[in-house]
């Protein structure tokens, strides 16, 4: 059974009880709650996903909870525990998915030593792993969201999760996350993508999390080999420029866009030279998203033609 096929009011009963398992390929959550909305939400956002019902390891225990007293009633908020600590400020009741989706994210970042964790969206097409690197505002899950929506596998839309051992990019795969104007531009360019509820009231503005497809989620354990670096910038009102990136230049960036690569030593250091190794690098400029997917798709092709 899938979780989009438990009708809410379970969900909702099962949350503030056992929880609910997301597995999400290279880790796994329980998320407990008492609050009916998230509950809704996880059904849309999360509903390809496998509906776990039995008693397994997760490596992250997270809670969305309502806070207690007065602020039950007076401006009522609510707040994210893992594994017993609080470590983020309690956030409007009516933004429980944001905090969560952003709890989780923090916790994995924290934890996920054991690989390189890059900040980047990461897709698959024809065996190629093509990897998203970019600073926020960069445009990075806006492309992401449009490549699935176009027939590419997501990985993820955070986190490049690169193995040790041979560099293969591992899924980590949760809700898209879309902010402010890229809600509307992929509601626009793809009218049948599923959607989460829109939360107008968090701190980044408007957010709208893309569920994941059935494709991406059926290959959640699946690894990609890594073929494509591609360094997206949106810049309004600008042709599509597509420039080469020179390895050393790219390693820089890479490994700038990383949550722990100063922490792993050498580890970090020789996956990142077999993700380097393994791809062309280039940095993509568009202001067009059809535009965009369509160089990418020209990339891909030239990369699996060569494999082949």
């Amino acid at each position: 059974m899938r979780i989009g096929e438990v009708p809410a009011a379970a969900l909702a009963r099962r949350m503030t009880a056992d929880g609910i398992v997301l597995d999400i390929g290279s880790a796994s959550v329980r998320v407990r709650s008492d609050s009916a909305g998230l509950a809704r939400a996880l059904g849309t956002v999360y509903a390809e996903f496998p509906f776990i019902d039995d008693e397994v390891f997760c490596q992250i225990s997270a809670s969305i909870r309502r806070v207690g007293g007065a602020r039950r009633f007076v401006h009522p908020q609510v707040e994210y525990e893992v594994d017993g600590s609080l470590p983020f400020e309690p956030f409007p009741a009516d933004t429980h998915l944001p905090l969560l989706e952003w709890g989780v994210n923090w916790t994995l970042a924290e934890r996920s030593n054991h690989c390189l964790l890059l900040h980047s969206g990461v897709v698959e097409k024809q065996g190629v792993g093509i990897v998203l690197p970019a600073v926020p505002g960069s445009g990075k899950s806006t492309l992401t969201a449009a490549l699935m929506l176009s027939g590419y596998r997501l990985l993820s839309d955070e986190f490049g999760v690169v193995r040790f051992e041979d560099g293969a990019l591992m899924p980590m795969l949760k809700g898209a996350a879309l902010k402010n104007a890229s809600i509307d531009v992929i509601q626009r360019a793809f009218p049948r993508a599923r959607l989460g509820p829109s939360f107008p009231r968090t701190r980044k503005g408007t957010v709208a999390h893309l569920a994941p497809d059935a494709h991406s989620v059926g290959q959640r354990r699946t690894p990609a080999a890594p073929g494509l670096i591609v360094f997206p910038l949106y810049q309004a009102e600008t042709e599509t420029t597509l420039e080469v990136m020179g390895s050393s230049q790219a390693f820089s960036k890479l490994v700038v866009n990383s949550f722990n690569y100063e922490l792993l030593g050498a580890e970090g250091f020789t996956a990142a030279c077999k993700v380097i190794d393994a791809c062309e690098c280039y940095r993509l400029t568009y202001s067009e998203l059809a535009s965009g997917i369509q160089t990418i798709d020209r990339l891909v092709d030239s990369v699996a033609a060569r494999r082949r």
